[in-house]
């Protein structure tokens, strides 16, 4: 509620940080240690231009070490505030203090402001209070869980990344149209979701983002621009009041998990949209910017090990601490069941920007006891050449696998020298994974993520199309090993056609039959295309945007993987959080390798054909998988079935829909030795009565 105009103003308290509601008050801190003015200021609405009221704080009263703070009488949930903070501004030391702007509190629950923000203007001399984003008091313990609690992993996550708005903005999902792109229209589509039979929806940026931060006429639509990381992006919201897209992204938690879906989110603190130099004045380079960047050797300027203009000081006290906070106030208060860290090798730098052997942040984050059971996926990088997917400091991550994504590209396009590697990708990547408590969850294994090629462009451009971002292409990776399967781009020719469709269900088949954690995007398993842009990152349109119309969706393919998901899901063998061992005559084992021949898989450069033998000791069906990357047909041998069994046929990629996969509606054939595997196909069997 606003602040009456007679509120009383009292010391307050420096813990803890950001707005706290009490029975009656509201205390703020925050962290600036060398202001030497700090003023509070609070209005009466989200969009007011003007402060209601404006309250000096005294450093002899509302100071104690680097710490402001103040009680406000009479306020209490809702209640929108910003802090001016004024000090030395020397670009030589580091500090960059603008008593001229409005600041958001970093530690703020929810951020209002959205309709009158511009970003031109906190960049610019003066003040742009008018123009400022606000922040927002948050009680809480006002919402009721309805006894909700973090979901525990399955024995094996199925991970589906997604975008929140990109899910259901567009006018097919169905939605009324205030619900349409919005945390609620997620949550109206969770039953979608557990059908299609993924276990966790990873959902990129949901923390406050700067949208603004984009070319001229383009909007960041991904969000790695985060202004707060407390705060749910309003933006996402349908309740554009100012505590509203608190609520309705717990509600949205709640309902995703009565559909057994654990929630994961894609989070940015590797840098913020306070950009270079040049960049907007908007919360932490107020406060303290030498804490909170690491600056370069040149005064005034940012190391750089994002690409996006600044790096985050992850592992200051104070910043590391901030981040610490964030996970905890997203995993007790807000139910989310996990983190993907965004350019996660950013936090293994120290304040000079040289990789630590033991970086604090990410030690603290791995041993705290509240996220003891909250997932962690590191994407184990940064743009500066730091790659950590190998030995990712903090023991309990996983990482993004990208010799997954590449070894499986390779050998589905035909490349020459993938057999071994391919190996090892099937197995849980044993030989990537290189730490002492590393294990096969710890690989998320993908072909495609937001970051390049969709799975239906991976199929159908052998080059990069992204003119529309506004950069004459230069954007974007080059290196996208994908095969468009003799055309360029859409095509009406039926072979081509096929073939890709083929391609489509190799990838996926590779993926969710490997050892380790699968993870899919968003409109993949319906075909969805982003027209060959690998980067649209500043495309609030079609590009994100997925198509629910009959039309617009492949409905074999989503047959295909709904199928698929499911048997991965049955096998015991690949739940199961230990690396196979090689079977072998004395003693058995769990896998067995072969090539078109028995237990004599072909190593040579120019083999494009391997074949395995799931076996699991406690009584599953023995699953037999073979694969043929190359131009022309092959005849695998078979295992010899169990007495009394035989083989069947659950999945062959050549065939065309419904019989690529066995279900319902198609069931297992019989297989005959030898089995023959059409050119750039995949055939599974399963042994049983």
């Amino acid at each position: 509620m606003p602040c009456p105009p007679a509120s009383t103003f009292t010391p307050g308290s420096p813990a803890p940080l950001g707005a706290t509601v009490t029975a009656d008050a509201v205390n703020f801190a925050v962290y600036a240690p060398h202001a030497t003015a700090v003023q509070l200021l609070l209005f009466a609405g989200p969009d007011d231009p003007a402060a209601a009221l404006g309250h000096a704080l005294d450093p002899a009263l509302n100071r104690t070490g680097p710490y402001w703070h103040v009680r406000v009488d009479g306020c209490g949930h809702g209640q929108v505030y910003g802090w001016r903070v004024d000090g030395p501004r020397t670009p030589a030391a580091g500090l960059l203090h603008d008593g001229a702007k409005l600041l958001l509190d970093p530690y703020a629950r929810a951020v209002a402001g959205q309709g009158a923000y511009d970003r031109a203007a906190a960049a610019a001399p003066g003040d742009n209070v008018a123009r400022a984003l606000r922040s927002v008091v948050v009680d809480a313990g006002r919402y009721d869980w309805q006894g909700d609690r973090p979901l525990p992993a399955p024995g094996r996550d199925v991970i589906y990344e997604m975008h929140v708005r990109g899910f259901t903005a567009h006018a097919s999902s169905g939605l009324a149209d205030g619900l349409r792109g919005t945390y609620a229209g997620l949550a109206a589509r969770a039953g979608w979701l557990r059908e299609l039979g993924v276990t966790a929806v990873e959902l990129m940026p949901v923390y406050e983002f700067d949208a603004q931060d984009a070319p001229p006429g383009r909007t960041n639509a991904w969000g790695y621009s985060p202004v707060g990381w407390f705060a749910p992006h309003a933006g996402y919201s349908s309740d554009r009041s100012p505590t509203g897209p608190v609520d309705e992204f717990r509600d949205m938690v709640r309902a995703l998990h009565s559909e057994g879906l654990r929630v994961i989110l894609d989070v940015v603190y590797n840098h913020t949209a306070e950009g270079g130099p040049g960049g907007p004045v908007l919360s932490w380079r107020g406060l303290d910017n030498r804490a909170y960047y690491i600056n370069g050797p040149e005064p005034g300027r940012y190391a750089d090990y994002t690409g996006c203009g600044n790096t985050f000081n992850s592992n200051h006290p104070v910043a590391g601490r901030m981040i610490v906070d964030s996970l905890h106030y997203w995993v007790e208060q807000m139910h989310v069941d996990g983190f993907r860290f965004d350019l996660a090798s950013v936090h293994a730098r120290g304040e000079d920007g040289r990789p630590l052997d033991r970086p604090p942040v990410l030690w603290a984050i791995s041993t705290d006891p509240a996220l003891a059971g909250t997932t962690l996926i590191a994407e184990a990088w940064d743009a500066a050449g730091l790659y950590q997917v190998s030995d990712f400091p903090g023991g309990r991550f996983a990482v993004w696998n990208g010799r997954f994504r590449d070894d499986i590209r390779r050998f589905w396009r035909g490349d020459e020298n993938t057999i071994e590697s391919l190996m090892a990708r099937i197995v849980g990547s044993p030989d990537v994974l290189r730490g002492e408590q590393a294990r096969p969850s710890h690989t998320v294994n993908f072909v495609t993520c937001h970051d390049g090629f969709c799975l239906r462009d991976l199929v159908s451009y052998d080059r990069k199309h992204n003119r529309a971002n506004g950069e004459d292409n230069r954007d974007g990776t080059e290196d996208n090993l994908s095969w468009n399967c003799g055309i360029e781009g859409a095509t009406d020719d039926p072979v081509v056609a096929a073939l890709r469709a083929r391609q489509a269900r190799n990838f996926l088949a590779l993926t969710l039959l490997s050892h380790g954690t699968p993870m899919l995007t968003s409109g993949d398993e319906f075909s969805h295309t982003r027209v060959g842009n690998n980067n649209p990152w500043c495309q609030d349109n079609g590009l994100n945007h997925l198509d629910w119309s009959p039309a617009a969706q492949d409905a074999g393919l989503l047959r295909f993987t709904r199928e698929l998901v499911a048997l991965s899901r049955s096998l015991r063998i690949l739940q199961e959080d230990r690396y196979w061992a090689a079977t072998s005559p004395e003693r058995g084992g769990d896998i067995s390798w072969h090539g078109t021949r028995l237990g004599q898989p072909d190593w040579s450069p120019r083999s494009r054909a391997l074949a395995f033998t799931l076996t699991h000791t406690g009584g599953d069906e023995p699953v037999h998988v073979m694969a043929n990357a190359g131009a022309q047909g092959l005849s695998f041998e078979l295992p010899p079935p169990a007495p009394g069994k035989r083989w069947l046929t659950v999945i062959d990629t050549a065939r065309p829909s419904p019989g690529d996969i066995a279900g319902p509606d198609a069931p297992a054939q019989a297989a005959q030795a030898p089995v023959k595997v059409a050119p750039h196909s995949l055939v599974v069997l399963v042994c049983r009565a």
